[in-house]
């Protein structure tokens, strides 16, 4: 069924804009924890065929927003895989060039802002890139080098975020940073809730644990019409040779006892997103897999859009 996905979408993708869209869309570019699938080091059999045949379909986590009708696209985290993600979100909107009108970070660990590369020198010599950063994240690329030559060259334009203040990106899109407990070693951490014109959308690929949070995250699902959440790992013990405590996520087994008690429409707009390497949920004939779709949660899906 994955497989199938995939197809379809890169088909809708590759098509000629003979019909041209409209409205607003969301993209999902990708799906990975930050260090990728197959993942660096590993000789598990989640990665070792991967290495042989590559899925690439494994992008680490991103997702776009195209608003057709202001010919306007946003990327939202600046992974390893930029590159192919920019391609295509960008192709998808006649008359743009290879830069999206606003990058959003939403925190400084790898898979999320080092994509920023792409646009210096050595790749893409980019002018004036508009990234939005919280305060900490901004400081992070101004003061520490490489990503201060970014800066200092024009490479990127950097744009403020102010937790819970919504900004208008076009008359169709709104988007409001929400902070989040996270290994905050370099930069404080947010998700986003995005605004379309007929749908909402909550962005959180990264948290500690839910408990920590002061916000309920439970009150923010109803909220919105879709909940793209943290599912770096399906349990503890396909990381047992890792002290959690140093990579601390919302075990899915734990999102989803929290959540039982949703009603079936609430389940549904959830999709669960950063998997990592060794989550079982990437194989959809696994037990985990049947067991999150039989109770009516979703998985991301690569190339999945969704009207706003």
């Amino acid at each position: 069924m994955r497989l199938l996905y995939l197809f379809l979408g890169i088909l809708s993708f590759l098509q000629p804009c003979a019909q041209e869209k409209t409205g607003v869309s969301l993209i999902v570019l990708g799906t990975a924890q930050d260090g990728g699938s197959p993942h660096i080091g590993c000789t598990k059999s989640c990665c070792a065929s991967l290495f042989k045949t590559p899925d690439h379909s494994r992008k680490v986590v991103a997702l776009g927003i195209i608003d057709y009708d202001a010919k306007q696209s946003f990327l939202f985290e600046a992974t390893p895989d930029m590159p192919a993600q920019l391609q295509l979100l960008q192709q998808q909107v006649a008359g743009t060039d290879n830069i999206p009108n606003a990058i959003f970070l939403t925190h400084a660990h790898i898979g999320h802002y080092t994509g920023l590369m792409y646009l210096g020198r050595e790749a893409l010599g980019a002018k004036q890139a508009p990234v939005y950063a919280m305060p900490k994240m901004a400081d992070f690329l101004q003061t520490n080098g490489p990503w201060s030559q970014l800066v200092t060259v024009g490479n990127i334009k950097l744009l403020p975020l102010e937790k819970q203040t919504g900004i208008a990106l076009t008359k169709n899109v709104e988007v409001t940073p929400i902070t989040v407990p996270h290994r905050d070693e370099y930069s404080e951490t947010v998700g986003f809730k995005i605004m379309g014109p007929n749908a909402s959308v909550l962005f959180i690929p990264d948290i500690d644990k839910w408990a920590k949070w002061q916000s309920s995250i439970i009150s923010q699902i109803k909220e919105v019409d879709y909940a793209f959440l943290d599912a770096t790992f399906y349990n503890g013990e396909e990381i047992n040779n890792r002290d959690i405590s140093e990579i601390p996520h919302p075990f899915v087994i734990e999102s989803m006892e929290l959540f039982a008690a949703l009603p079936r429409s609430e389940k549904s707009k959830i999709h669960f997103i950063h998997l990592n390497h060794t989550n079982p949920l990437w194989d959809t004939k696994s037990d985990a897999y049947k067991k999150v779709v039989s109770e009516g949660y979703r998985i991301a899906q690569y190339l999945e859009e969704i009207k706003l």
